[in-house]
Formats: structure tokens, C-alpha cells, sequence
């Protein structure tokens, strides 16, 4: 059973760089973003009221991350997004857990034009 929980762990890691560094398509990476990530964070000018209060801004992530291109890259592994989505041929890492959450299914191209979109945004001003 480890063994499995380090495979879907590492395997999404070890591809993620792959997608995101043959670059993406910003304005779809826009339209995932709103339609997806905007449940829970606040994502460019979409929607600056929403999100939940504990989840970081798009925007506050490029700012005060100097990691960030590397959590979008593998931000479907990151908690807690494993609980609810998988990406179109690798899973869900925590399958064997419900989702505590709607699920969502992207295709891994998803994940290197949130990328590209997030590169557009201007950071967050205090």
C-alpha cells in the first residue's frame, strides 16, 4: 500500500515539469483557472471578493513565492488538491479516499497553461 501512495505521489511530480515546460496556453489556462480554481481562490480579476479566506490568491502566490512556477506545476499533488482531482491519465493520488470536494478531472495540458496564465498575472499590491 505505501509503495502505491509513493508512486502516485512521485510519477505526478516526475511529469508535471514536462507539461508546464513545453509551455501552455495562457487564456485556456485563464478559462480553467475561473472555472475551477476560483472555488477556492481568488484569480485575477475574476472574482477579488471570492475564494476562501485561508486559500492564497493567485496573485499573493507569484508575489511572496519564489517557488511558484514549481507548486503550478505540481499543484495536483500539493494538499489538497489530491483529494478531488485527477488528472486525465494518472489519477487521482488519494483515490482510495472520498473527495472532499466536487472532483475534477483535467488533462495534464491543463496544468502547464494555468501556468502560463498565472505567468500574465501582475502580483497582488499591498
Amino acid at each position: 500500500m505505501r509503495l502505491s501512495i509513493v508512486a502516485a505521489t512521485v510519477l505526478p511530480l516526475a511529469m508535471a515539469p514536462q507539461a508546464a515546460s513545453a509551455g501552455g496556453d495562457a487564456e485556456a489556462g485563464r478559462r480553467v483557472a475561473e472555472q475551477h480554481c476560483s472555488r477556492c481562490h481568488v484569480v485575477g480579476d475574476f472574482n477579488p471578493m471570492g475564494g476562501i479566506s485561508s486559500t492564497p490568491s493567485f496573485q499573493l502566490l507569484v508575489k511572496r513565492r519564489p517557488d511558484y512556477r514549481d507548486r503550478f506545476e505540481t499543484f495536483y499533488v500539493r494538499r489538497p488538491h489530491p483529494a478531488f482531482l485527477s488528472i486525465k491519465g494518472i489519477g487521482r493520488p488519494l483515490e482510495y479516499i472520498p473527495a472532499n470536494a466536487a472532483p475534477i478531472e483535467l488533462p495534464l495540458e491543463a496544468v502547464a497553461d494555468i501556468l502560463a496564465f498565472v505567468e500574465t498575472l501582475k502580483p497582488k499590491q499591498k
